[in-house]
């Protein structure tokens, strides 16, 4: 099981000595007293620190720099209590290498209309000196979240909460090793990539390894502890025999709980927190994982299909961004299979051969033994279910030779309109906004993949900045999209990410 760090955001004050230490100790107060609150608020999803008021280039310099070589620091929340002039924070910004999100608000929510006067307003012009450091940013042209409103407003809060979690999602992408269990499908194209550009641009280490060389570790575990996790598998899902002999259905199983074993010490082992598979090279191993990976997913792992490592990538991604956060709803690795295209009555099917993550199930979840028409192998145990109903949004990172595109879509998921008994594997059911169509047209022109990194539980716009921060392509596709539109920004977004 995949660990969360403890990770925390330090609260960093701007501000000068222009109107004396008494001003600078109010500063300092009022900053501790707004990072009390927020740890207190029960909002955010990680601690917030507070650091000494910063004044000089030297101590603004010097902070951001121990912000970097801390590893347990995510990013820096910033607060322009007084007017903090901007060229101080050159080298700082400079050689500053985490997320940054400046939080443009004021001690006060009201103007004290009865006792104002130029003392206050000399220490409160958060209006005045959010806009200098504003300025800075724009001109170095650095990536930042602007969050604006009273700190203590819950829709604020929340507001630092998601940019925490892009935030957390961005570290992560510098710890993310992809193991690609054999290659790429072959001929595929928007599955595979420029791996040494992959990890310049994101930091994420794609490595491959014989098929067999991990089917040995499958091997090396011991029927004992095979055995167990079987009877935990029987205890945690339904058993659907269909007609199949138990003892023989059992032994299915019981592949599936030896894959799971061996793949998860030998990436426990080798230190990856992602893995891809394909059924066209399965080496020794009997059954192509299915079962086994829908677990590891659970787990935290990221996953993707035949050799799809970018696909993998921000599955990991995705799943720590969500980490701990309360009624999760769930997120997996996905693939658009087939539409429903009767008027009124639109959406797109998704599945794939086995490997949907437990996390997005609505109702109970079964163990089915089905044959496979592909990889040549027994046939697989796999977790059958359908997804849960609601607002989601399904994710393509796709190589278009000399950038990187993340395309995001928000999608509806709702149930489909009949069972479907002869269907043995995990699916949704969606629409895409805004609508069937116009989604689908604007995912072809967008060069989106068939794979996808999909979630209930982030939004369009948290992807979106952890695109921007990550300095890439981020095209959305929502309710507001339109054709015409869309090419227009594809065009002036080959002319401003063009190398």
């Amino acid at each position: 099981m995949l660990k969360r760090k403890d990770y925390k955001f330090w609260f960093c004050t701007g501000s000068q000595d222009l109107y004396g230490d008494e001003c600078l100790a109010h500063v300092a107060e009022h900053a501790k007293i707004i990072v009390e609150k927020l740890n207190e608020s029960g909002v955010l999803p990680y601690e917030v620190v507070w650091k000494p008021t910063l004044i000089t280039n030297e101590l603004i310099r010097r902070t951001f720099n121990e912000a970097n070589m801390d590893e347990n620091c995510a990013g820096v929340i910033t607060w322009m209590h007084t007017f903090s002039p901007a060229k101080s924070w050159i080298l700082g910004l400079q050689e500053y290498r985490k997320p940054l999100l400046h939080l443009h608000t004021q001690f006060n929510m009201e103007i004290p209309y009865d006792t104002i006067d130029m003392d206050f307003m000399n220490e409160n012009q958060s209006a005045h000196g959010g806009r200098e450091f504003g300025h800075i940013f724009t001109r170095m042209g650095i990536e930042r979240k602007v969050v604006v409103g009273h700190w203590s407003d819950e829709n604020v809060q929340k507001k630092i909460a998601s940019w925490m979690r892009t935030a957390v999602g961005v570290i992560e992408s510098s710890h993310v090793r992809v193991m690609r269990v054999a290659d790429n499908m072959r001929n595929v194209a928007v599955t595979d990539g420029d791996k040494v550009e992959a990890q310049i641009k994101f930091g994420w280490e794609v490595d491959a390894y014989p098929v067999n060389e991990i089917a040995e570790a499958v091997n090396d575990v011991s029927a004992g502890e095979v055995n167990a996790l079987v009877d935990e598998y029987y205890d945690t899902y339904q058993i659907l025999l269909e007609g199949r002999d138990p003892e023989e259905f059992k032994r299915h199983v019981a592949v599936q709980a030896q894959i799971e074993i061996g793949f998860e010490r030998f990436l426990e082992e080798k230190n990856y927190q992602a893995i891809v598979t394909h059924f066209g090279d399965l080496g020794s191993l009997k059954q192509l994982p299915g079962l086994a990976m829908q677990r590891l997913m659970q787990k935290g792992y990221g996953f993707g299909a035949e050799g799809d490592w970018k696909t993998a990538a921000m599955v990991r991604i995705m799943k720590i961004m969500t980490e701990g956060m309360k009624d999760a709803k769930g997120t997996s690795f996905m693939e658009d299979y087939t539409y429903n295209l009767v008027p009124g009555r639109e959406g797109i099917l998704e599945a794939h051969m086995l490997e949907v993550c437990p996390t997005i199930a609505d109702g109970p979840v079964s163990i089915k033994v089905q044959p496979l028409s592909m990889g040549d192998r027994e046939d697989p145990a796999r977790l059958v279910f359908t997804s849960k109903e609601g607002p989601a949004i399904a994710t393509s990172l796709i190589d278009l030779g000399d950038r990187f595109r993340l395309i995001i879509n928000n999608v509806n998921c709702k149930k489909t309109e009949k069972p479907m008994p002869k269907l043995p594997v995990a699916t949704a059911f969606w629409t895409p906004e805004p609508n069937l169509q116009t989604g689908a047209e604007a995912w072809i022109l967008c060069g989106g993949a068939h794979h996808t990194a999909f979630s209930y539980d982030l939004t369009a716009e948290q992807m979106g900045d952890w695109a921007a921060m990550m300095g890439i392509e981020a095209v959305y596709i929502d309710k507001d999209t339109t054709i015409r539109n869309l090419k227009n920004e594809l065009r002036w977004n080959d002319v401003a990410y063009r190398k």
